[in-house]
């Protein structure tokens, strides 16, 4: 299938919003991360974005992101993307996939773990713990040092000794563990431990890795090419 003929396919600034949300339900976890609040009747999302003050090309790009899993915006649209837009949206994720998504997680653990003994509940009680400290790592380099380089470089400025490869190059995939995750509790937790809550868990699970994809995705295939631009610019 050619690009041409995945963009018949793609979601619209005059559909409505509620449509674009029955299509896909996961886009339910995107709208309080643009203050965006149920409720919104008929409206089209560019009507909704003209009321709550986001970037309609912004939001519409996530929206066929999260529900395309073949679509990539090309090097046109990357070159006329509104960064500041784009590093709000990833900020307000990190809150989210804390506040939110990992919080969850945690909270399931602990029940399921409550069913469980030994060995096996101080095995996933370290496990997550030290994914938990990999994610705020992950995330606090993400805000502290590559989210101020882009600005700077949208000022500007230029910071020596610094590159968007270098992040490429450190960017850990923070997705993988979570898929050992899932095969600890799939695989190797005795019956005995409670069906319902290791269900429960994993479904949280299943969604946050979901959603964690699209965001390196974001990151990896809009964020760093665009970033790789304007760098060029500055060497040139």
């Amino acid at each position: 299938m050619n690009t041409t003929d995945k963009r018949h396919t793609l979601f619209s600034p005059s559909m409505k919003l509620a449509d674009i949300l029955l299509s896909n339900y996961a886009l339910l976890t995107v709208l309080p991360r643009f203050d965006i609040q149920l409720g919104f009747g008929e409206k089209s999302l560019s009507e909704i974005c003209r009321k709550y003050n986001v970037n309609e090309t912004f939001f519409l790009l996530v929206c066929n992101v999260y529900t395309f899993h073949e679509y990539l915006p090309d090097k046109i649209e990357i070159s006329t993307l509104d960064i500041e837009s784009l590093i709000g949206y990833l900020k307000r994720s990190h809150r989210y996939y804390m506040e939110d998504r990992i919080a969850s997680i945690k909270q399931k653990l602990e029940l399921m773990r409550s069913c469980c003994s030994g060995m096996h509940h101080d095995i996933i009680h370290s496990f997550f713990k030290e994914y938990e400290k990999e994610v705020v790592n992950h995330f606090n380099y993400e805000e502290e040092v590559v989210f101020p380089y882009i600005i700077a470089l949208m000022k500007g400025e230029t910071k020596v000794g610094y590159h968007i490869q270098q992040y490429e190059q450190n960017h850990s995939n923070i997705e993988d563990k979570l898929g050992d995750l899932k095969n600890i509790i799939i695989k190797y937790l005795p019956e005995s431990c409670s069906s319902k809550e290791r269900t429960d868990v994993l479904f949280d699970i299943f969604l946050f890795e979901e959603d964690l994809n699209k965001h390196s995705l974001i990151e990896d295939k809009i964020l760093v090419p665009f970033v790789e631009e304007m760098e060029k610019k500055y060497e040139e």
